[in-house]
């Protein structure tokens, strides 16, 4: 049996005068910036040397950050969905924290611990010769950390609507847990999982602060599309619009995706 639809009422003047000035107010800029946007001399700023670098390193360190946080984060979202520990509650406000927390602190965080004087990186630079700081990997791991929350969120929730008697039926049919997971926990999550690693991908893909504070900004190297923005913006406006334009794009393209996605489960 459908349920019956709620009736709208007309909104009244109180609040509807507020929602359009917020409306207006979340709209206009994206609005401002299509209609400034250099339509006739955008093939030329997108292929252009320094845009087409920003733009492809953009892609590969979201991508690898992606990586990443799947590596890492579905197992943590198993732990916090599925077992029981003291001060469960405490690990999850840490790794949500990432989402409050500004990326330039995040950035100066991760120096303090993974820089050559930081508390970790001082023995990987001693033991190993590894430096991330101001290197490709720098902003891998400067996107992950402030993506991960999102991936983490996402499949913490898929696997607490899955029913986990499903698993326990695996467990009696003499499966151990890992297999278990692998087999039957994966598939039933599968849509979390890529609902979050969109997210965590489209987060990774905008990352500036901790990127510029942990990586600086260096083309070819650490200077993706937002850092190119923020560079293009003091001496070639059209390039900073048009990669703009890029990230708005992909913004759109990853709401309407996760919408899909959410229509299709509902």
């Amino acid at each position: 049996m459908t349920p019956a639809r709620p009736a709208f009422r007309r909104a009244p003047f109180a609040l509807l005068l507020p929602a359009l000035l917020g409306l207006a107010f979340l709209v206009l800029p994206l609005v401002g910036l299509l209609v400034r946007a250099p339509w006739s001399d955008l093939p030329r700023q997108l292929t252009s040397p320094e845009v087409w670098e920003a733009l492809r390193l953009s892609l590969i360190c979201a991508t690898a950050a992606t990586a990443l946080s799947l590596l890492l984060g579905v197992p943590l979202a198993w732990l916090l969905a599925r077992t029981e520990f003291p001060g469960r509650r405490f690990v999850r406000a840490l790794v949500t924290l990432p989402l409050v927390l500004p990326p330039v602190v995040g950035g100066v965080a991760l120096l303090l611990v993974l820089g050559r004087n930081g508390i970790a990186g001082r023995w990987l630079d001693s033991a190993f010769g590894i430096t991330l700081p101001f290197h490709t990997s720098g902003v891998v791991l400067a996107e992950a950390f402030v993506a991960m929350p999102f991936l983490v969120i996402s499949v913490e929730g898929a696997l607490r609507a899955a029913d986990p008697r499903y698993e326990e039926a695996a467990a009696t049919l003499g499966a151990s847990r890992l297999t278990a997971f692998r087999r039957v926990t994966l598939p039933l999550i599968a849509p979390g999982i890529a609902a979050g690693s969109v997210l965590a991908w489209a987060r990774a893909l905008g990352e500036f602060g901790a990127t510029i504070t942990f990586a600086g900004n260096f083309p070819g190297q650490t200077q993706t599309m937002p850092l190119a923005v923020y560079l293009a913006m003091e001496s070639e406006p059209e390039a900073a619009i048009a990669l703009s334009l890029v990230l708005l794009a992909v913004s759109i393209t990853v709401l309407a995706g996760l919408r899909g996605r959410r229509m299709s489960n509902s």
